[in-house]
């Protein structure tokens, strides 16, 4: 027990220090402690959203800041310059954001053509946080919500199109309605991101019937080629064919004008020779 001295003093602690003096010391070691907990700092990337008893009250900017600690200001730091990206159907080693790729990257890449045949498609959806407090408070789990927007978007576009669009000349426009139909979507729902690209990667058939179609494909690039050498060789002959004929035929009509001159020429000197002679 604190030792009490004679006459009825304040209480004393070990060493004979007063009990007062280690509360005060032990209240100016919390008040410090709280003081170094509220200073944070923004990335020159992000702002800081603050909220007061768990109502958000504004953000910050990037730089040395202070909160109210013990609880009162909560910081959540959010990087609105940063290009953010979600990949499907793939994922790239030793990415840092944890909604970069998916966990079943396989189902989310098979897909239906319009015309009832299986594509297997890669793709990457760029984006920023355009409105931190709507993209932390409007959605429970905004990251997700973005990633199975961006997967029904691309079936019903992929479903439209047949599977010769899709693997070969239709992947620009595939491109541009996703992010045309994304984007409309992600304002609709006040979600607080900009699309910036959506973009194909690998798109191929299923592994089952893709040596099949390589194979179609290269038939199909040597038909092209062949029709395209035939259209060169018909475009360099047929052009020199008519030269010819016309050098030709300006040719036999020289000769032509030149026989009936010369005839002409003789039944004058012939007329004029009877003249002399009648």
């Amino acid at each position: 027990m604190p030792n009490r001295p004679r006459g009825g003093g304040p209480p004393f602690g070990p060493g004979g220090i007063p009990l007062a003096w280690f509360a005060s010391g032990a209240l100016a070691l919390l008040l410090f402690a709280g003081l170094a907990r509220g200073v944070y700092t923004v990335g020159p990337e992000s702002v800081g959203v603050i909220q007061r008893f768990g109502r958000a009250i504004g953000t910050v900017g990037p730089g040395l800041r202070f909160k109210f600690p013990f609880g009162i200001d909560t910081v959540t730091i959010v990087p609105v310059k940063r290009q953010l990206k979600m990949e499907f159907g793939f994922g790239t080693p030793g990415a840092q954001d944890p909604q970069q790729a998916s966990a079943d990257q396989k189902a989310e890449s098979d897909m239906v053509t319009g015309d009832l045949n299986a594509a297997h498609v890669e793709w990457v959806v760029q984006y920023e946080i355009s409105d931190p407090e709507q993209y932390l408070f409007n959605h429970r789990e905004p990251g997700p919500t973005l990633r199975d927007l961006a997967e029904s978007v691309m079936r019903e576009v992929v479903g439209d199109r047949t599977v010769d669009e899709v693997l070969t000349i239709g992947r620009q426009g595939i491109e541009n309605e996703c992010l045309v139909s994304l984007t409309e979507l992600v304002q609709a729902l006040d979600m607080g991101l900009r699309v910036q690209q959506v973009q194909l990667k690998n798109v191929h058939p299923p592994r089952a019937v893709q040596q099949a179609f390589e194979e179609v494909n290269r038939a199909q690039q040597e038909r092209e080629q062949m029709i395209n050498l035939a259209n060169g060789e018909y475009n360099k002959v047929v052009p020199r064919a008519r030269g010819e004929a016309e050098k030709r035929i300006s040719a036999a009509e020289g000769y032509a004008a030149r026989r009936v001159n010369e005839a002409e020429g003789d039944v004058s000197r012939f007329s004029a020779l009877f003249e002399q002679y009648a």
